[in-house]
């Protein structure tokens, strides 16, 4: 195996039966930008919503267990890539479902394929839906700014979604994984923008308030029964904000070895996930301190900051930007879900995408 590594297994967008060469050429630091790109979301803009209702031990106390649950997950996952041997194989599992049909079998193939299509699916729905709420926050800052703070400001959300869309039908036209790097990148950058300008305001604003606003046992609700229910969808937020386990053997198969692809990754997991971490407690840590029992759901979209007005709409156009990147890192492996299916159909005499994994499966070269 060289540096830059070349067999014949296919592309993940189709079955492993083609001869179409891959070739691998990513490093710790492009597996990083994948992970960021999927992970860090415009949820950490929710986070101090959630930190309020969980208050100033549980908030952060929960960042942190769903990240050390991540990384554990994680490690599971990179040791799945390479059967038998992690570092030799001979044989890649080059996605989340060709190690569920290789390790469990086609039942649970079947049925595990129906949840993750949803989940992906899903996770890109709540992209668009984030991107026009985004973009529309920056038409309603704007007016704002001309207005008034109290001005009835209000603009749709489809033109919005539309124009998303039309981005993203470009941007579909990107191969796989492999042709992803410089993307991925980019929507790095763009995260870690908009994650330091919420976090900037989030300060600056508890400097101006001279005072942290915030208690031990988060919001106060009339009984038990609403804490509950807020409680956990302050969980779910906080799970939702580390969803990129389901994409880990997609980001492995771009890595080149040596080194082995699982310590690459692991590495990557390790760097990517205590970075986002740390923008997760900041954002959601500073923003409860900011604003107490009045933290909104979005720091950015919901209007806790008003002014200065073009650093918040530059802040949203990050979010845009990079959402238009995350969008593909969890839309690709739903891309190729649906070729692959297609080819079944339509071509089931040349290629066997239905064979046990054993059979496909191809030994490095």
């Amino acid at each position: 195996m060289g540096e830059e590594e070349e067999d014949n297994q296919l592309s993940p967008l189709l079955p492993s039966s083609s001869t179409s060469s891959v070739k691998r050429t990513g490093t710790v630091w492009t597996a990083v930008a994948h992970i960021i790109t999927g992970v860090i979301g415009a949820g950490v803009l929710s986070l101090a919503w959630s930190t309020a209702q969980l208050g100033w031990i549980a908030g952060p106390i929960s960042v942190l267990v769903f990240a050390a649950t991540t990384l554990v997950s994680t490690y599971i996952l990179c040791d799945c890539y390479m059967y038998p041997h992690p570092h030799y194989g001979p044989n890649r599992l080059r996605s989340y479902m060709d190690a569920v049909l290789f390790y469990l079998g086609e039942k649970n193939h079947k049925a595990c394929g129906v949840i993750l299509m949803e989940t992906l699916y899903g996770s890109t729905l709540a992209y668009v839906i984030t991107s026009a709420s985004s973009i529309k926050a920056i038409q309603k800052s704007n007016c704002y700014h001309r207005e008034g703070h109290n001005a009835p400001c209000s603009y749709e959300d489809t033109s919005s979604m539309l124009l998303f869309g039309a981005v993203q039908v470009v941007m579909s036209q990107i191969p796989d994984f492999h042709n992803m790097k410089w993307l991925s990148m980019f929507a790095a950058i763009m995260s870690f923008a908009y994650s330091f300008i919420g976090f900037g305001l989030g300060l600056a604003q508890v400097i101006e308030n001279g005072t942290i606003k915030a208690s031990i046992n988060g919001v106060p609700t009339a009984n038990i029964a609403d804490k509950l229910w807020l409680v956990f969808q302050a969980l779910g937020d906080i799970a939702f904000a580390y969803p990129y386990s389901v994409i880990v053997l997609e980001i492995q198969d771009t890595l080149k070895s040596p080194p082995p692809e699982n310590k690459t990754m692991k590495k990557a997991s390790i760097i990517a996930v205590s970075l986002t971490t740390f923008f997760y407690l900041c954002c959601g840590c500073f923003g409860y301190a900011a604003f107490g029992n009045n933290t909104p759901g979005n720091l950015l979209t919901g209007f806790g900051f008003y002014e200065p007005y073009w650093l918040v709409d530059l802040a949203n156009a990050c979010i845009v930007l990079h959402l238009v990147g995350g969008y593909q890192i969890f839309g690709q492996p739903v891309f190729a879900f649906a070729e692959r299916w297609f080819i079944n159909r339509l071509i089931p005499s040349r290629y066997a995408f239905g064979q046990p994994m054993s059979q496909q499966q191809q030994p490095l070269q």
